[in-house]
């Protein structure tokens, strides 16, 4: 039964009064809204609010806990990594997320990625690129996990697996802005990995989102690049967030500290999802440059999840670039990309 707090109004004057609410709360406001009862207005309120207040993580894990109880679960054997962003940097850049995630599953790591198509941006989401590629985005639970078994690699389309999404999809869409909607993905992955390597656009939601993963108990670097890119960028500086065994630690990387070149913005720009096929096609067939180095340097962000070491995570995140490195070269990574194109 609601309480006198938890009707919108009681929920809305909260949050104007800069109040924070406990998971109970947004997990009450996430579940009228998916059962259908309640007005696009109040929806509308209610997420202008969050957001002019400031998200917690205990706000977005009430979300997400409600968001994911409605998700169509995957079942995944043994350890696996999932490379996702929230989007909404704005920087037009190539779908690194993606990319680096086929070449981490060449180094023989199950990775399993959840996302989606890109709200604003001619470069597209992930989606975008993966169904370029040829790979479906409707795969059921159980081909999901076969392409995990075989392939190492799996893509979950978040519509599909998510359908609860759904119902705020068009006062999202109207809206315009930013909301709490946007920073959910990392939160909402369905097969419920255990190691993530997570980027986020806005600089402020990197300590909140971090402390979600770390309250849920996952081993996960979140990244930003100062750049504005969602994860780990090799043009300047990142922010790091470091979560294992119940802490977040915040750290700074350089990326020349690994021999990395610097680059720039525009040298890392994608285009349309057809455009970023071909690069990645050039990058697997062994293409040198800027795009290369990105895309190892996250593929191998996420390689240091699975058994991160904060104490010394600068020599294991070389070593796993090393890793990383030898499988693109080697041609495995050409040969994963294959399969994961011929398993459909």
């Amino acid at each position: 039964m609601a309480t006198a707090l938890r009707t919108w109004s009681g929920l809305i004057s909260s949050l104007l009064n800069g109040s924070d609410l406990t998971t109970a709360d947004t997990g009450w406001a996430m579940d009228q809204v998916v059962l259908g009862d309640v007005s696009p207005a109040q929806i509308s309120g209610f997420l202008i609010a969050l957001r002019a207040k400031g998200e917690t993580a205990d706000e977005l894990l009430g979300l997400a806990s409600v968001l994911r109880s409605h998700a169509i679960p995957v079942r995944i054997d043994g350890p696996f990594v999932d490379i996702v962003g929230t989007g909404g940097d704005r920087t037009g850049a190539i779908n690194v997320s993606t990319m680096a995630a086929v070449v981490a599953a060449s180094t023989g790591v199950t990775v399993v990625k959840h996302g989606g198509r890109a709200a604003s941006s001619a470069a597209g989401g992930s989606a975008d690129l993966v169904e370029q590629l040829g790979v479906p985005l409707d795969l059921s639970a159980s081909e999901a996990a076969r392409s995990a078994a075989e392939v190492g690699l799996a893509y979950l389309f978040a519509p599909r697996f998510n359908p609860a999404l759904r119902q705020a999809a068009v006062v999202r869409r109207e809206l315009g802005v930013p909301t709490a909607f946007n920073v959910l993905a990392p939160l909402l992955h369905p097969a419920d990995p255990q190691h993530q390597l997570v980027g986020v656009a806005n600089p402020q939601m990197l300590p909140v989102i971090a402390q979600a993963l770390c309250q849920q108990g996952k081993t996960a670097l979140v990244a930003r690049g100062d750049d504005g890119l969602d994860k780990l960028t090799t043009t300047t500086f990142s922010r790091l967030w470091l979560v294992s065994e119940g802490t977040a630690r915040e750290t700074v990387f350089d990326p020349r500290g690994l021999g990395l070149r610097p680059t720039t913005l525009p040298a890392l720009r994608g285009g349309d999802a057809a455009s970023n096929a071909r690069v990645l096609q050039a990058l697997v067939n062994g293409e040198p440059g800027p795009v290369r180095d990105v895309v190892l340097l996250n593929a191998a962000a996420a390689l240091t999840t699975l058994n991160l070491q904060t104490d010394h995570f600068l020599d294991q995140l070389a070593a796993c670039l090393d890793e990383c490195r030898a499988a693109l070269d080697s041609g495995r990574t050409a040969a994963t990309l294959a399969r994961w194109i011929g398993s459909k």
